[in-house]
């Protein structure tokens, strides 16, 4: 029972700290002051764990590679936001921009990249120009291979009566023919007619 219970807490800190800690076996083990004749099986423990953590490692070479094109991704959406809103809109919304719209981005982000094998995220880019004027445009996801949109990342402008104008920031994906508005968020620009995108 007390050995299931070591390795059990070895098993929790290693998931907890998403494996970047993983704690030494002969500290739990008790071995730091163990008998030399013991030597041999504290350095087979001690081994088994650098071949436990390099498949752990190597398990999760494609999260790691997720995560990675989300944060190129990422760090390419939030420029082409900034080109497209330009510099009267941009200094109106960009915090609100940054604590309602990017978060809801990289979800979206995310929830495409599990619809593709690890070998297929490299050839998903994000297009190089945003709409200008009134175009809804923000930026696409492409597969580079079929010169498919994957996503459409869009931002509508409202205008409720009496309500003044606001921003409907959305995406449509391949996955339903881009008929359906995925709501990302609005944000409220004022009841005068805002710029246009670029200006």
């Amino acid at each position: 029972m007390n050995k299931w219970l070591r390795k059990s807490f070895v098993v929790m800190v290693s998931v907890l700290t998403f494996g970047l800690i993983t704690p030494q076996l002969d500290i739990f083990d008790g071995r730091v002051n163990a008998d030399p004749s013991k030597g041999s099986e504290a350095f087979e423990n001690v081994s088994s764990a650098i071949v436990d953590d390099k498949t752990r490692l190597e398990s999760h070479s494609g999260q790691t590679d997720k995560q990675k094109f989300i944060e190129e991704t990422m760090k390419m959406a939030e420029a082409q936001a900034y080109q497209k809103f330009g510099s009267k809109i941009k200094p109106v919304i960009e915090n609100e921009f940054k604590d309602v719209i990017l978060p809801n981005i990289q979800l979206a982000l995310e929830d495409v990249s599990l619809q593709f094998p690890e070998e297929e995220l490299t050839h998903l880019a994000i297009t190089e120009r945003p709409g200008s004027g009134v175009s809804e445009k923000i930026f696409h996801v492409v597969n580079s291979k079929t010169s498919e949109d994957i996503i459409r990342f869009h931002v509508r402008r409202d205008h409720p009566p009496q309500q003044g104008y606001w921003f409907n920031f959305h995406y449509h994906t391949i996955f339903d023919q881009y008929q359906k508005h995925h709501h990302l968020g609005s944000i409220y620009w004022d009841k005068n007619t805002p710029p246009k995108w670029m200006a």
